[in-house]
C-alpha cells in the first residue's frame, strides 16, 4: 500500500527503546578501561583539544631538550621554532591542504577494523593543530623577545628594530588568541573573524620585518640576500605567506540567484562556471574583507546541471539581514573544501541526523548515494520552511527517511532517535549536523557507548 506524503511526516513511535542509550553498558561497564574510553569521549577529550595539547607539549619537550646544550637559545633557533610553529599553524589550515588531507584519510576501505577506521574519521580534527601550533609559536616568539631583552639589560648590544617588532610581534599574536578564545568567538564571531584575518596580516608584515632585521644583524660571510636565502626563517615566512595568499587570488564577486520558501530560510543558487564536490563547503560574504561564512555546497537539481545552492537560516544578524534584503552578488574566494560527513566514505553504512538546515550539508551526501545512509531531520513545518521543491528532493533519494515536524509533535529526544535508527538500520556510525549543544549530546552519548558518532566542532 502506498504511503501518503503526510504519513511520511508522522513521528514514528519507538517503543524498541527499553532505555535511554546513556542508561546503556558500554562493553564493560566495571572495567577500568571501559570508564577510560567513556571519560575520552567527553567533549573537552576530544581530538580537537588532543592534537592541540600535543603539538605544545612536544614544543615543551624541546624546549626541555634544548636546554642541554649550550648556545641552543641563540635569536636566529628561537626565531625558526617561532616561525616553524606558526607556518604549521597556517598550512594546516590551507584549503588545498585540507582537501588533501580528508582525501587521504578516507582512502581505507569500509571493511578495515572499525576502531582503525574510527580513529582516521576524526581527521576534521585538524584545527587542533593549528591552535596548538599558533598557541607554541607564540611562545616562540616570547621566549625570543625575551631573550633580546635580556641582552639588552645585560649591555649586550641589541638591535632596537629587531626589539621593537618582536614587541610589537608578541602583542599582537596575543591579541588575535585573545580574541579567539572559545567564548570570546561564540559572544562575537565577527569580531573573531575581524581580529583573526587582519590581525593575522599585520603579524605577517611583522614577521617579515623581524625576519629580515634578524638575519640581517648576525655576522655573515656573504651578502645579505644570500644570507636570506639560505635562512630557514625566510622559507618558513615564504610558505606561511604563500598559503595565506593563495585563496585570495581566487577572490569572485558572481551573482546569485535567492528564493526564500519562508522567512526563516533563504535557498541561494550559484551559477558561475563551478560545480563544487560533493560535501564540500565555501564561505561566501558581502565585503571581501569581512562577514566571511561558511555553507555547504547543495547539488543542483536535476534540472539544473551546472552550479550548485545553499540553504541559508535564520542564526544571527548576518543571516538575518541576508534573508531580509538578499543581495545580488556575493564574494567567494579559494576553492570549494571538504567538509566534516566526508568520513561517511569509511562506514559500510551510516545514519545522518540533521536539525533544521543542517539538512543542506547532509543533502549532498544522500544525492551522491555512494555509502548506504538513514536520514533522520528534525525541523519545523518542512514544507512550509523549505519549500516543496527541497523536501521532494530529500524524499525522491530518501523515501523511508525520518523526518520530525517540531511544530506538531514538539522537539523529541534526538540521542534517542539517532540511537534507534542505528539499530533499526545496522548502520556503523552516526553524522550529526544540530546546534551545538544537541550535537555534543549526540556525538559524546553514542561514543561512551561505543558507536562512531561524528559532528562540528565549530572552531572556525
Amino acid at each position: 500500500m502506498a504511503v501518503s506524503t503526510d504519513e511520511r511526516f508522522r513521528p514514528i513511535r519507538y517503543t524498541t527503546i527499553d532505555r535511554r542509550p546513556e542508561e546503556l553498558a558500554y562493553n564493560s561497564p566495571d572495567s577500568v578501561s571501559a570508564a577510560v574510553r567513556r571519560t575520552l569521549r567527553q567533549p573537552r577529550f576530544m581530538h580537537y583539544n588532543r592534537l592541540a595539547v600535543g603539538v605544545v607539549l612536544f614544543n615543551a619537550a624541546v624546549v626541555w631538550l634544548g636546554t642541554r646544550h649550550a648556545g641552543w637559545s641563540d635569536p636566529t633557533t628561537l626565531l625558526t621554532l617561532a616561525q616553524a610553529n606558526l607556518a604549521c599553524a597556517v598550512v594546516v589550515r590551507q584549503q588545498h591542504v585540507v582537501n588533501f588531507v580528508c582525501w587521504l584519510a578516507t582512502r581505507m576501505p569500509p571493511n578495515w577494523p572499525l576502531r582503525l577506521r574510527w580513529a582516521l574519521a576524526k581527521v576534521y580534527h585538524f584545527g587542533g593543530l593549528h591552535v596548538g601550533a599558533a598557541v607554541a609559536g607564540s611562545a616562540w616568539y616570547l621566549y625570543f623577545v625575551a631573550a633580546q631583552t635580556g641582552q639588552a639589560l645585560r649591555g649586550t648590544p641589541t638591535n632596537a628594530a629587531s626589539l621593537v617588532t618582536s614587541y610589537a610581534l608578541v602583542l599582537l599574536l596575543a591579541w588575535v588568541i585573545i580574541c579567539a578564545r572559545p567564548s570570546a568567538r561564540a559572544r562575537s564571531h565577527d569580531r573573531f573573524e575581524l581580529t583573526h584575518r587582519l590581525g593575522g596580516w599585520a603579524v605577517l608584515v611583522l614577521a617579515w620585518t623581524n625576519t629580515i632585521v634578524v638575519v640581517a644583524v648576525q655576522p655573515r660571510e656573504g651578502s645579505l640576500v644570500s644570507a636570506l636565502a639560505t635562512s630557514p626563517s625566510v622559507w618558513l615566512m615564504l610558505t606561511s605567506t604563500a598559503s595565506t595568499v593563495l585563496p585570495w587570488l581566487r577572490l569572485r564577486r558572481v551573482p546569485i540567484t535567492v528564493r526564500r520558501p519562508s522567512s526563516h530560510v533563504a535557498i541561494v543558487r550559484f551559477d558561475h562556471g563551478v560545480t563544487p564536490f560533493a560535501g564540500s563547503v565555501r564561505p561566501i560574504s558581502r565585503h571581501p574583507l569581512w562577514g566571511w561564512h561558511t555553507f555547504a555546497n547543495i547539488p543542483a537539481p536535476r534540472a539544473m546541471p551546472l552550479g550548485y545552492r545553499m540553504a541559508i537560516s535564520r542564526a544571527g544578524d548576518w543571516t538575518s539581514s541576508f534573508i531580509e534584503n538578499p543581495p545580488s552578488h556575493v564574494w567567494v574566494r579559494g576553492v570549494p573544501t571538504a567538509g566534516m560527513a566526508n568520513v561517511r566514505q569509511l562506514f559500510e553504512r551510516v545514519v545522518y541526523v540533521a536539525t533544521g538546515s543542517g539538512i543542506g550539508p547532509m543533502l549532498a551526501h544522500l544525492m551522491a548515494n555512494n555509502v548506504p545512509g538513514h536520514l533522520v531531520w528534525i525541523t519545523r513545518n518542512p514544507r512550509e520552511t523549505y519549500g516543496d521543491e527541497l523536501v521532494n528532493e530529500i524524499l525522491a533519494v530518501q523515501p523511508d527517511a525520518m523526518i520530525w515536524n517540531t511544530d506538531e509533535h514538539g522537539r523529541p529526544d534526538v540521542l534517542a532517535l539517532a540511537y534507534d535508527a542505528l539499530r533499526r538500520t545496522g548502520a556503523e556510525a552516526v553524522i550529526c549536523i544540530a546546534s551545538k549543544k544537541v550535537t555534543w549530546q549526540v556525538v559524546s552519548g553514542l561514543e561512551r557507548l561505543g558507536i562512531p558518532a561524528f559532528g562540528p566542532i565549530w572552531d572556525s
